[in-house]
């Protein structure tokens, strides 16, 4: 077997069979729904495995994923053990049941580390994570979840086929933590916590400069400073990001509002920002 993805897309060609087979009688070769009642001890390894595919291929996930197990639990030490229980995760996962996925994926790993479809099993159970996180309101912990599972897939398995899909999905989750992280920041600036908003930009500015929220967050940081009265450190703001995004819709707005009270973005006095501003821009570290 070449990995589970491999195995999952012979599925095909594989049910095409079965599904003839299944129209001759009943039992484990086919039949609407899965019948767990009925002894499998009977039933070679590959036919167990085979009427997993089956439910799958009918999108019954949580058929597929007992019939994969079964096969685990029947046949402990075969080779169809380790298939059954990668595909148990897969299905699972098809079927959103992230945490039971999860604890396949993770069992997969602990048994089986060193088979080929540890990288599969190690992206899944990053995935279990991942998926669950799209909407900007989740739970944070589900990002920072993903991003530690993800960096396992990247740096244990960097020559598998889902280190690139790792690395962008990463590259995803990341973002999404500066995105919530400058969603409360809007909140509290127009509610006028100025304090409040300066500490969720901040965060933005400093942990996730490689985001495409910096520019923005360094505009609001203008904003509160200068509502706060503390010019020195909106022109070290307006500096950082004339200096670094001076294309943007951002610097124009903040140099408008700087320019508005006789001020220019420049780097004063010896506030977090100006202290960026001369370790990045001008190198001086000390």
């Amino acid at each position: 077997m070449k990995g589970a993805m491999s195995r999952v897309r012979l599925i095909g060609a594989v049910i095409a069979v079965s599904v003839l087979a299944a129209c001759g009688g009943g039992g484990i070769g086919g039949g609407p729904a899965a019948d767990r009642s009925e002894s499998l001890e009977a039933y070679s390894p590959d036919q167990i495995y085979e009427r997993g595919e089956y439910e799958l291929s009918r999108n019954r996930t949580d058929d597929a994923a007992y019939y994969f197990s079964e096969v685990e639990r029947l046949y402990p030490y075969s080779e169809w053990a380790k298939q059954g229980l990668i595909m148990t995760a897969f299905a699972f996962h098809q079927g959103k049941d992230y945490e039971e996925s999860r604890a396949a994926a993770q069992r997969y790993i602990d048994f089986y580390p060193t088979e080929e479809d540890a990288a599969y099993a190690q992206y899944l159970l990053a995935l279990s994570y991942y998926d669950q996180i799209d909407e900007v309101g989740r739970d944070q912990g589900l990002t920072f979840q993903a991003l530690q599972a993800l960096r396992t897939v990247i740096e244990v398995y960097p020559d598998s086929e889902y280190a690139t899909s790792a690395v962008l999905k990463f590259d995803l989750a990341f973002d999404h933590l500066a995105r919530k992280e400058m969603e409360v920041g809007r909140y509290y600036l127009k509610r006028s916590h100025f304090t409040a908003a300066i500490n969720r930009f901040r965060v933005v500015v400093e942990d996730f400069q490689t985001t495409s929220h910096t520019p923005e967050a360094l505009h609001r940081l203008v904003e509160a400073y200068l509502a706060l009265g503390l010019d020195e450190e909106a022109q070290s703001a307006g500096a950082i990001l004339g200096h670094n995004f001076q294309s943007t819709e951002w610097y124009e707005d903040s140099y408008a509002l700087l320019t508005g009270r006789g001020l220019q973005p420049r780097a004063l006095g010896d506030n977090w920002l100006a202290r960026i501003y001369r370790q990045t821009v001008k190198g001086a570290w000390l």
